[in-house]
């Protein structure tokens, strides 16, 4: 076989918004980077090119190809040439062994060198092992949407692997075809390249036959959804079929293809409700055989498709989950445990089960895989401090590492849960260097959280509290949020409570009236919890006994401070109480905080970050503060042993009267 040499011809890169789907339109006749070299001008052209310009620009390669030779079959096999070339050959064919071996070393290719060099030293490959080949260069090479290194497509090997694709797109198995169609997309090809199309045609003549597999059915899906999006014909026709399909009859991996298949833009705005259902109904009945990848593929699945209505499928997946807690992927955790926020719901066995793997992992594990794990127990409420200890050690050597979004959310699970872990001054140092030497680098909201996060522990950021206090971050903060929202403000105002009470060296700047709230009790996202209804009307109850009319006591007072107190008596220069409604000559206030279930983390008796400071900050204002949490009144069983326990917290001094 002679080598042709095609002579330097300028190329023009068209380049395209990531993430946008380019329609298939005739009129494109730019030439590109990777020519698959034929002398009829065949080629690949690649879209979405992170480090080339928006606007064309010129670029010229020489390539050099063999001339093919073909045996009709559904293998590739590689000459061992300077320069690669694949022919196809039925006579060689893998063996299943092979197959997966060669799988496992792809799987350890950190670069897209190494898989070119692997590609060069196998002998017989088949085309879904090809397809695998492409499809690992793009997991190498892919990044936010783009390919970081474009010039990896002018790589001889992936050239003529690509070339032989396309020149017998007819002799390839379905899983080839589908797989090597999805892959062109992941490298972002041009859709109308004479590969892509040809792919394509063959894939839509397969279709039209009912030839496919649920799977192949959703690798195809895949594909033209990144080719025409949620509107493609194709897409529209597959689904049929895959919905003609007995669900009993699927296996697992095709429910949790289908289920990856509808997440990707498929089954947006209500679109195959009914499919939906019947998936979920089936699935709680096989989670039992689920392996850790499908249970967090299919809990991200419910999550993007906002499934709130699967909660039975969820708490499955949740029990499935705990065998798998030391096996998943940091990927793989990052997104069970956002499912398991997004719904709400958490698992005393899988927190046990997280207790005992995180310490291991806390130095190892994805820095957003950390991240995420503070998260759900913050939000959860959850207090483990095997987790929190083992992370906060972590955090001290790992927080260079960590961006400012991280290290945040990290310390702001410490402050909501009121937790300061043995090496919190470690801790606390680290977060103050990070602010001196990262400051410009947090976004507003970020670093308003992460300061209002500190003084829930009792750590004053007082350096930096005058920066947030300025008009120019104000004016971040405001341009951030297209209006800073009420909750922004609250924060504001309570971190400059704080430096005023509990920092009186302070004389920085002050926020502007403009920038505070009257109150911290609010919808949404609250600086209190409301007080728990049931658990106020049987204090309100013992109250009325104890005092002697209902008078006697205020309710729900919002304070001059921000705070909104539960219940405040009054008291006169003698001890005498006063009634609720009397303003002068009161010498004493009682501020009685009747503490429900939800004003503690939900495992361990300790006030939640905001009940600790609204305490904290009562007493320096000069309320007495009474203390009423829902586990010991709760154990009381009459009437008389209410009255006696309130008398005894509030008046622990004084004879009871009778009324």
């Amino acid at each position: 076989m002679a080598l042709k040499l095609i002579q330097r011809i300028p190329f023009r890169i068209r380049c395209y918004p990531a993430g946008s789907v380019r329609p298939l339109s005739t009129s494109s006749q730019a030439l590109c980077v990777t020519c698959l070299c034929t002398l009829a001008g065949r080629c690949i052209r690649i879209w979405g090119c992170r480090k080339l310009l928006q606007d064309s620009v010129s670029r010229s390669l020489t390539t050099i190809v063999r001339e093919p030779a073909f045996i009709t079959s559904s293998s590739v096999g590689i000459h061992r040439d300077s320069v690669p070339r694949f022919c196809l050959t039925q006579l060689h064919r893998p063996t299943s062994i092979e197959e997966q071996s060669f799988l496992h070393r792809l799987e350890t290719c950190s670069s897209s060198r190494q898989v070119f060099r692997l590609l060069r030293s196998v002998e017989i490959m088949s085309d879904t092992m090809a397809a695998a080949a492409l499809h690992r260069v793009a997991d190498l090479e892919q990044e936010g949407g783009a390919l970081t290194n474009p010039t990896v497509l002018e790589e001889a090997t992936i050239r003529a692997l690509c070339f032989q694709l396309e020149e017998d797109s007819g002799r390839l198995t379905n899983a080839g075809l589908v797989s090597a169609l999805l892959a062109c997309t992941r490298l972002y090809l041009d859709p109308w390249s004479t590969l892509m199309v040809r792919l394509m045609s063959e894939s839509q003549a397969r279709l039209d036959r009912g030839e496919m597999t649920i799977g192949e059915l959703c690798t195809l899906g895949q594909a033209m959804l990144a080719i025409e999006g949620p509107g493609s014909v194709m897409l529209e026709q597959l689904m049929e079929q895959i919905q003609r399909q007995e669900l009993s009859n699927w296996s697992l991996a095709d429910l949790v293809a289908v289920y990856r298949l509808l997440q990707g833009g498929v089954g947006v705005d209500g679109k195959y409700r009914d499919l939906l259902n019947a998936m979920h109904s089936h699935a709680v009945t096989v989670t039992s055989r689920m392996d850790p990848a499908a249970v967090s593929g299919v809990l991200g699945a419910l999550v993007t498709l906002n499934q709130m209505q699967a909660m039975p499928l969820v708490i499955n997946l949740c029990k499935q989950a705990v065998r798998h807690v030391p096996h998943f992927t940091d990927e793989e955790l990052t997104h069970v445990l956002g499912a398991l926020m997004h719904f709400g719901h958490s698992d005393y066995y899988f927190m046990e089960a997280m207790e005992k793997y995180v310490p291991t992992v806390a130095f190892t594990s994805h820095p957003e895989t950390i991240t995420k794990v503070m998260q759900f127990f913050g939000r959860r409420n959850i207090l483990s401090p095997p987790v929190f200890d083992a992370i906060a050690e972590s955090f001290v050597y790992r927080a260079d590492d960590y961006s400012t979004s991280q290290v945040a959310r990290q310390i702001m699970a410490f402050g909501k849960l009121g937790y300061l872990p043995p090496n919190a001054g470690q801790v606390f140092g680290k977060v103050e260097t990070i602010l001196h030497t990262r400051f410009s680098h947090f976004q507003p909201r970020t670093l308003l959280n992460l300061l209002h996060a500190c003084i829930l522990v009792e750590r004053f950021p007082v350096n930096f509290v005058s920066k947030v206090f300025s008009s120019y971050f104000l004016q971040q903060l405001q341009e951030q949020s297209m209006g800073i929202d009420r909750a922004a403000l609250a924060q504001l105002t309570q971190l400059y409570m704080t430096v005023k009470l509990e920092c009186p060296f302070y004389e920085g700047p002050k926020l502007l009236p403009k920038y505070r709230v009257k109150s911290f009790l609010m919808s949404g996202r609250s600086l209190e919890t409301p007080v728990d209804p049931h658990l106020y009307n049987s204090v309100k109850t013992g109250l009325v006994d104890l005092l002697g009319d209902r008078s006697y006591f205020g309710s729900k007072v919002l304070t001059p401070y921000c705070y909104t107190l539960d219940v405040e008596i009054k008291l006169d220069e003698e001890g005498y109480v006063l009634p609720a409604s009397q303003t002068d000559d009161v010498y004493k206030r009682i501020a009685l905080c009747i503490d429900g279930q939800k004003r503690f983390t939900s495992n361990l008796r300790q006030l939640l970050g905001k009940e600790a400071i609204k305490q904290r900050h009562l007493c320096l204002l000069g309320y007495e503060v009474v203390q009423i949490p829902y586990f010991e009144f709760e154990k009381l069983q009459s009437k008389t042993s209410m009255v006696e326990y309130l008398h005894q917290k509030i008046f622990p001094h004084t004879y009871r009267l009778s009324w």
